[in-house]
């Protein structure tokens, strides 16, 4: 068993405190990844885990045995880093079996161990090559294999796809989810793109300065945000805010008006709001539709044509641009003069705190439009 406990751990540097009482249970076989923006802790935290960083205050525990003062050499973990850090002097072959030779593993099974992984990571025709005959890609499966070959019990990843190329990126991504799946391994991720935290996670932790902010899976996340900042941070274009003010409320939810006079009823809670509270009201491009009768008026500004998809920028007022997902086919052009309308049902309601007004509801309720 791999399970990973986090109880009430924080980290000082002096007076500078930078992880601030993170309370984390990461479960046997999970895809665990830390997002956050830079500067929000994901990294030393991280660090903690592996035993690089002292923990100031708190419980790690991994198995259910507090590890605070093991070293990091003896706690069963295998980490892999931003950069590849492979000795250029040696093979792959020598590379990912340098730890296994450190441990006095005799030759003939040090060889067995390295040829199986290999053929894993799909590396057995480099075994011979030195990383400057690599691609990033390659070095980074090397770096990635060295890691396994120790069988540790939970796998620490430190943006590990952060020098590569975009295409690259997108490939390693799909080789580590189906590793993932065929070694069922524990494994802690961390990344500042959401995009990859999307797509690995079975759970995101989303971090700011030093706190988490939400833990969940990744559609939880999507569809159902805690508060502001994880609205916008996941999801790709991020969330539109259109600022708006209470006007009505009931056991059926809050209605909310924005600028245009446009009003919109959201299935949420009345307990946190009062009628003329300023909220923000909180809906994802897919669920703006462009219309000839929508009661929100703007100019678009940026057209951006994917294939599939096409996002509209549509620019509402000097300080407020909306975002709409429409049919890559669409002819829609910049400077045109649209009318939007949005998915009541699929908007979200912030309140001053930035804290997310609780949804009556879990499931999609039948589609109303502002």
């Amino acid at each position: 068993m791999a399970n990973l406990n986090l109880k009430n751990v924080t980290k000082s540097f002096g007076s500078l405190q930078i992880i601030k009482g993170v309370d984390l249970e990461i479960k046997d076989h999970e895809f665990c990844v830390f997002v956050g923006p830079s500067g929000c802790g994901k990294s030393t935290l991280l660090r903690m885990i592996a035993g690089l960083e002292e923990i100031t205050s708190g419980d790690l525990l991994i198995a259910g045995k507090r590890v605070n003062d093991i070293p990091p050499d003896e706690r069963g973990l295998a980490m892999v880093f931003q950069s590849y850090a492979l000795y250029p002097h040696m093979t792959v072959r020598e590379n990912m079996g340098f730890a296994l030779k450190l441990a006095k593993m005799p030759q003939a099974e040090r060889d067995v161990r390295v040829e199986k992984v290999a053929d894993l990571l799909e590396l057995r025709q480099y075994l011979d090559r030195k990383p400057k005959a690599l691609s990033g890609g390659q070095r980074q499966r090397v770096a990635i294999g060295r890691a396994i070959i120790r069988e540790p019990s939970i796998f620490l990843f430190d943006e590990p796809l952060s020098n590569l190329d975009a295409a690259l990126r997108v490939q390693t991504r799909i080789e580590l989810a189906r590793l993932h799946e065929r070694l069922g391994s524990t494994m802690i991720y961390v990344t500042h793109d959401q995009v990859e935290a999307m797509t690995l996670a079975d759970k995101i932790v989303v971090l700011k300065e030093g706190r988490i902010e939400q833990v969940g899976t990744p559609m939880e996340l999507y569809h159902h945000p805690k508060n502001r900042f994880v609205g916008g941070f996941i999801g790709s274009p991020k969330m539109n805010f259109i600022k708006g003010r209470v006007t009505s409320k009931s056991d059926q939810g809050v209605d909310v008006t924005v600028p245009g006079g446009a009003r919109v009823s959201v299935p949420v809670s009345d307990d946190a709001v009062s009628i003329g509270d300023n909220v923000e009201l909180g809906v994802r491009p897919e669920h703006v539709q462009l219309g000839e009768s929508g009661p929100i008026s703007g100019t678009v500004i940026v057209v951006e044509r994917l294939g599939s998809e096409t996002f509209v920028h549509v620019e509402l007022s000097p300080d407020m641009v909306m975002i709409a997902q429409v049919d890559g086919s669409s002819t829609i052009r910049v400077h045109d003069h649209v009318k939007l309308s949005a998915v009541a049902t699929a908007c979200h309601i912030f309140g001053t705190d930035g804290e997310a007004l609780q949804a009556l509801s879990q499931h999609p309720l039948v589609a109303q439009h502002i």
